[in-house]
């Protein structure tokens, strides 16, 4: 029996919703697709980081409701229902993370270790919400939460060193 979330498909290099969703081809990789995908976040935070707290927050919430559509969509055109190759999720849920941070690579250094743990992790609610809420939103939200909860730990790390 094969197992289609761990197979690439071959739209990933066809169609451009696929290749968006797998993050630029990040997510084509075989191993650890979710990492890839969070380090293919980091190369956007200089322009994130230009844009005003608000622009900011606007950039999330565009990305994060497309991330809804998209992910479900590739899902559903893919027929499996959280394909390990998406990952916007992992995307967006990195850039949360790294909102209202300074500049500097330990800072992304330190938001990528944070993100990673807790996206592995996966402590209540992230674990439930990841093994009961469907579609794209589904795929998306336990991303989104990873993110805050990184978010939060880096905004204490912040507080402490600047």
């Amino acid at each position: 029996m094969t197992d289609h979330s761990k197979q690439v498909p071959p739209s990933v290099w066809r169609n451009p919703w696929h290749f968006l969703a797998f993050g630029f081809g990040s997510g084509t990789l075989p191993k650890a697709p979710g990492t890839w995908g969070s380090l293919v976040a980091l190369p956007f935070m200089p322009l994130w980081q230009m844009l005003p707290g608000w622009g900011y927050w606007l950039m999330l919430g565009v990305t994060t409701l497309f991330g809804f559509w998209l992910c479900g969509k590739v899902a559903d055109d893919l027929r499996v229902h959280d394909h390990e190759g998406i990952v916007w999720d992992e995307m967006v849920g990195m850039w949360i993370t790294l909102w209202l941070v300074p500049q500097g690579w330990y800072w992304l250094l330190a938001g990528f270790v944070l993100f990673r743990f807790f996206d592995i992790l996966k402590p209540w609610p992230i674990r439930w919400i990841d093994r009961h809420v469907q579609g794209g939103v589904g795929i998306m939200l336990d991303d989104v939460l990873a993110g805050v909860f990184a978010w939060l730990a880096m905004q204490g790390l912040v507080h402490l060193f600047t």
